[in-house]
């Protein structure tokens, strides 16, 4: 089974995270198809591309058991992040406007990759956290670029706190650019795709290379920076022992802890 769905009609690309039994959580194979299905919606001169997932929720984030699985874990996250970052990048270069549709959990690298959108749709249910030092890992998929949008001190408790946003408070802090009842999720998703298509696409296009240059203009410089840094997280001895603790339902004992010396 392909992890990633895609779709092309009238220049709207439909990307779908297709592994909901698993939580649609970001290994390999399912970043390789993302990638795949992003060079196909360039292809197709997609104007809008829209970014969804089967099953109860949007991604858990890194598959965590593939981590611990791992003999080498710092080369499989080094890989992961690899792949993974250059999607986030082209989601912010690309000429087509991206609308990621937020149903259920989008934790960790799943946050990050709804929050590469250009709009972000919710429903109501949906909830958002980002629990990288929770795992003793630090933030990647582009989480250190929400300082652009979220500002510096709220980036900051996101990252460290880990608190578990609300759609309503996602919404509140600027991540989430509108929130619909569950049921009218699809269709509240079908009419901004039919407001962007009915636009003017040159001034879609200007705006977005406009926007996106001003707020990030360093922005693969600090996914690599976060590559960097989440491989050898994930290989010391804090990040093994988040692992262990999050496959085993228990709060974690990080040894660098003052309460774990």
């Amino acid at each position: 089974m392909n992890p990633v769905g895609y779709a092309c009609q009238r220049r709207v690309a439909r990307i779908r995270l297709a592994d909901g039994a698993h939580g649609n959580a970001l290994n390999q194979s399912t970043v390789d198809a993302l990638a795949a299905a992003l060079r196909q919606a360039r292809a197709d001169d997609a104007h809008v591309v829209v970014l969804d997932a089967d099953g109860p929720s949007f991604s858990v984030g890194g598959d965590v058991s593939a981590f611990a699985a791992a003999e080498d874990v710092e080369q499989v996250v080094d890989d992961l992040a690899e792949s993974l970052h250059p999607i986030v990048s082209d989601l912010h270069r690309m000429d087509a406007v991206v609308v990621s549709v937020v149903h259920g959990v989008a934790a960790g690298a799943g946050l990050a990759l709804a929050a590469a959108a250009d709009v972000v749709l919710a429903g109501a249910s949906a909830r958002f956290t980002l629990a990288y030092t929770k795992l003793g890992y630090s933030p990647d998929g582009g989480s250190s670029l929400l300082t652009a949008s979220l500002g510096l001190h709220r980036t900051l408790r996101l990252a460290l706190l880990n608190p578990v946003l609300t759609a309503a408070e996602a919404h509140d802090l600027g991540l989430v650019a509108q929130v619909y009842p569950d049921d009218e999720l699809q269709a509240g998703a079908a009419e901004v795709v039919r407001q962007l298509r009915s636009g003017s696409r040159s001034a879609q296009v200007a705006t977005k290379r406009l926007l996106r240059e001003t707020a990030t203009p360093a922005a693969e410089v600090v996914l690599r920076r976060e590559a960097l840094s989440v491989r050898s997280r994930a290989a010391a001895p804090d990040g093994r022992e988040g692992v262990a603790a999050f496959l085993e339902k228990r709060p974690p004992r990080f040894p660098s802890a003052e309460n774990g010396r």
